[in-house]
């Protein structure tokens, strides 16, 4: 099936929170709204300027969006409340596309939040059929069934299999482990910014082979919103066209009957994120090969290595080859989660696919300094929820250009804001903050003490 055309749809501005590790702190309230104000602060937006709101988010009773919006302004458009596993964010991010490209808006705010328990993710309710049940069944009647953490579990097995399959070590997972720990360093949004060397990821506690701790994404609080805007709204903004970022090809896409093949490796999505990649890239008009960064959904080493095969930026079973010639780092190939990715920033599930979509946008902007793959035209973005859903998207500047970069000075001198948010993890000030809610449908009852809050972090 060819790709539909769609009309443009712009990543103008993006900001998130940094990720933290889920001590009960920080509530999804001051989350949602630091990263709400941060993007619009990027978009150089006010609230009033929005059509709809979009609200991302797993973990959290029914009309939390609305909690977090009527923080910016109650102006009464339409807010959608979005949960689709680990891939809710990218959700988030399609169903705003959508509404621009579909012309029922010209200006959306996607905001992601999640205030997670500590410890490996539990079901919440009990007394129902569980969605991936019939997940973790076949899990059992291939692999059997442990006592490590469920999904640590699935995608381990995915991992043994890829070994029995094609030849790859465990060394080769924990080298994924190891460049994504050490890609961290650069990024302040990270929750562990740490480098280990491959013997101790190696040697860190077993969870469930091949997986290491080290190769295991953590449990985490944050936040990460995104202003999407159409072309007639870009129009209109001509000032704002060098940092504006087409979404020039995505798909959403749901599991096929491979699914329940068997196979550990198809049960963790693999042909659902190979047709997501396809159509794409096809949108798109990118090849896979002009693809130099790319922010992929590594919850685990193991689901790393078997998404770059089903994305095809290596030829099947190949991945661990492409891993061991350092092609997934600087220097290599690509570069692959430049963010640290999943294993290294964190996971606040809801927040996570828009946290990839800020990186990309700063990468094609050039502002991500001290960690950019000059002369990218297209970057890739992976997000992959079990049970299913994955989103590929690609990026690419709205002026044909390729990155390069923009010095620090430069960045806070277009956004007024003073420092550049790639590189550094600030906050913003009373009256940014004024002149980006809403000017005729605020409610102080409705901020309550969130913005107190909020700036006394920074």
């Amino acid at each position: 099936m060819a790709p539909k055309q769609k009309a443009p749809v712009y990543v103008l501005g993006v900001g998130m929170t940094k990720f933290i590790k889920p001590r009960g702190k920080v509530d999804y309230t001051e989350l949602g709204f630091e990263a709400g104000i941060k993007a619009m602060l990027d978009a150089q937006v006010n609230y009033d300027d929005m059509e709809a709101g979009i609200a991302c988010y797993c973990y959290g009773d029914s009309t939390c969006g609305q909690r977090v919006f009527y923080q910016f302004g109650m102006t009464q458009i339409p807010i959608y409340n979005v949960n689709n596993n680990c891939s809710t964010g990218s959700t988030g991010l399609h169903l705003g596309r959508t509404m621009i490209a579909g012309g029922m808006a010209d200006a959306v705010l996607v905001v992601g939040f999640e205030k997670m328990f500590p410890g490996s993710l539990q079901s919440f309710f009990n007394d129902r059929t569980n969605p991936t049940g019939p997940t973790v069944d076949m899990m059992k009647a291939t692999r059997g069934i442990t006592n490590s953490p469920g999904a640590a579990q699935m995608f381990g097995n995915a991992g043994r299999e890829y070994m029995e399959k094609y030849g790859a070590k465990a060394e080769d997972f924990a080298e994924i482990a190891r460049v994504n720990h050490e890609h961290s360093k650069r990024n302040p949004y990270s929750q562990f910014q740490q480098e280990y060397t491959l013997d101790e990821i190696m040697k860190a506690p077993m969870i469930h082979e091949p997986l290491t701790k080290l190769q295991c994404c953590p449990t985490s609080d944050g936040g990460a919103a995104a202003v999407l805007v159409s072309q007639a709204f870009l129009d209109a903004r001509p000032h704002l066209k060098e940092q504006a970022i087409l979404i020039a090809g995505q798909q959403l896409s749901t599991d096929g009957p491979s699914l329940y093949s068997r196979s550990s490796i198809e049960l963790m999505g693999y042909e659902m994120n190979k047709t997501a990649s396809k159509i794409a890239l096809a949108e798109a008009g990118v090849s896979i090969d002009e693809i130099k960064v790319v922010e992929l959904h590594d919850c685990f080493s193991a689901n790393e290595m078997i998404v770059i095969d089903a994305l095809g930026l290596s030829d099947k079973g190949k991945a661990h080859e492409l891993v061991r010639r350092g092609d997934i780092t600087y220097g290599g190939k690509m570069v692959i989660n430049p963010s640290g990715g999943l294993i290294s920033k964190g996971h606040p599930l809801g927040a996570s696919g828009i946290a990839q979509c800020a990186e990309l946008v700063w990468h094609l902007r050039g502002w991500a300094n001290n960690r950019l793959v000059e002369g990218t035209t297209a970057a890739l973005q992976h997000n992959l929820g079990l049970g299913g859903a994955v989103v590929v998207t690609v990026y690419k500047r709205a002026d044909g250009k390729k990155s390069a970069p923009v010095s620090s000075e430069e960045v806070g001198k277009r956004n007024g804001l003073g420092y550049n948010p790639a590189v550094e993890a600030k906050g913003f000030t009373k009256a940014q903050v004024d002149r980006t809610r809403s000017k005729d449908a605020r409610s102080e009852w409705a901020l309550q003490d969130t913005q107190t809050k909020v700036e006394a972090r920074f």
